[in-house]
Parts: structure tokens; sequence; C-alpha cells
């Protein structure tokens, strides 16, 4: 394709959901329905199929950045206590050993230390959401870590550092929950809470780029912010922290809510 003919990627910062949820029986059973057909129509919303994938799940961290660099690479079942067939599950996509060394290139040309590993495989919360977003697993992935100090300033660098890629028809996505605490999930008294921290998070998300990226690096400011994401415990709000980054100066919307097991869940998209 003809790069002058590409329009710009979005960035995107999506619910992965709970383990391989939208591949078992749940109760209720439709508790996961409406996440699931979220991710099912995301692909017919982008402005064209994307060369690659760049993806930021909350299920790895490192001590510094890392890049999937394996060509074919394996899938990590890091959940527990599932169903025996969803450890079965596949996604062969492919990796890209070529933009993760640039990728990894990037970041330490900007000074935030990164390498490509070339043993890691996929972990769920990559292959779960894709293989609904993209079932034929065809398109080329590679994902980065997070830094195990999940400092926010840092993780909005780095998706700032990545920010061009989505004008090479790069789809950038971060795979998390904007609500994770794991002993609040089902307990209504969590209900309002949710909704106040989704409330400003969709606020913050929505500001001019300068203003969005302060109140994203100071979320633990907001209201009820540990009680969403304990303290220490924050990988999956991280995401968006590399998603706002890499949107530049595009704006920012809520693109899916609904409350899930009693919280309020949410997806963003950056144009």
């Amino acid at each position: 394709m003809n790069n002058r003919l590409l329009q710009r990627q979005p960035a995107l910062f999506i619910p992965h959901g709970g383990g391989p949820c939208f591949f078992m029986d749940w109760s209720p059973a439709d508790t996961w329905v409406a996440m699931g057909n979220f991710l099912k129509q995301v692909a017919g919303t982008l402005p064209q199929r994307p060369a690659a994938i760049i993806m930021v799940s909350a299920h790895w961290m490192e001590a510094q950045f890392r890049v999937t660099g394996h060509a074919n690479p394996a899938l990590i079942y890091d959940y527990y206590g599932f169903p025996a067939h969803t450890y079965e599950l596949t996604y062969s996509a492919p990796g890209e050993p070529g933009l993760a060394g640039r990728v990894a290139q990037m970041l330490n040309e900007q000074g935030l230390e990164a390498q490509v590993d070339t043993e890691r495989g996929f972990d769920h919360g990559m292959f779960i959401p894709l293989k609904m977003m993209f079932p034929e697993a065809d398109l080329p992935v590679i994902q980065l870590s997070f830094r195990k100090d999940l400092d926010p300033q840092a993780h909005v660098q780095l998706g700032q550092t990545l920010a061009a890629l989505r004008d090479e028809n790069i789809l950038i996505i971060g795979s998390g929950m904007s609500f994770h605490n794991m002993r609040a999930y089902g307990d209504s008294r969590f209900s309002e809470l949710s909704d106040v921290f989704d409330d400003w998070l969709t606020k913050a998300v929505e500001s001019p780029a300068p203003e969005r990226a302060a109140q994203l690096q100071n979320w633990a400011k907001a209201p009820h912010a540990y009680a969403c994401h304990p303290q220490g415990h924050e990988e999956h709000l991280i995401p968006l922290m590399v998603v706002a980054g890499a949107a530049g100066p595009a704006p920012g919307r809520k693109v899916y809510s609904e409350r899930v097991m009693k919280t309020r869940i949410s997806a963003f998209r950056f144009d």
C-alpha cells in the first residue's frame, strides 16, 4: 500500500477481561458478552488493515523495557484455575523481529533502556483480546513490557517515543483494565467508587494532551484511585499511560463502558 494513502492508526486502551473469560462458560452467562462484542467490532472501526500491532500488556513487567523478538512466539497461559480447554487455546500470530529491534533502538535513543527478548512468548493479556479482535491471527505483533517501577511518567514517555509509528500503519494497543481490584469484583460497595474514578479517568483522557499527561501521571490523586487500583498493583492501568503518550496531540474519547461484576469498566481511543 502506498504510504501516502495511509491514514494514521489510532491508539487504543482496551479491557482484556478476566483470564480466558470469553472462551468459557461464566455465571451469569452474559458477564463478558458486551465486552467481547466490543472487542469483536474494533477491527471494523480502523482506517485500514494495520501493517503490524504493538501491544502493551498488563501481564509483562521487567526491570527495564523489553520487546518480543521471536519470529513465531509461543503462548504463555498465565492464568490459573480455569477449565482445561482454555489451556489449549491457540493464537498463531507471527512476531516481527525487525520492528522489535527498531522499537528497542528508538527507546534506547530516548534514554529508555530497552532490549529485545528473543525467547519470550505472548501472554494472555495479548492473545485473549486479540483472538477476539483479529481472530485470523495473521497480523504481525510485538509485545512490550512495563518497567517494574510502574512509573507513570516513564510509561507516558514510552508511548511518546512510539507515536510516530502510528503514521506507518502500526496499531498501538494497551491491554489492561480501567478498574482492577481483584477483591472488589462482585462487591456492590465498589460500584459507586468505580463510577467516580471512571468519571475522573474519562475527563483526564478527554483533556488536551499536556493536561491529559499531567493528570494521568498523577492518577493516584484521583478520587478512590487506590480502591480501584490497589497501591503497588496498578499494572492494569499503566497501559493507558503508554497509549496516551502514543496519542500525541490527538484527542481521547471513551468508546466502551459498562458495569462488569458490579464495577465500571471502560475503553478509550485516541485518533
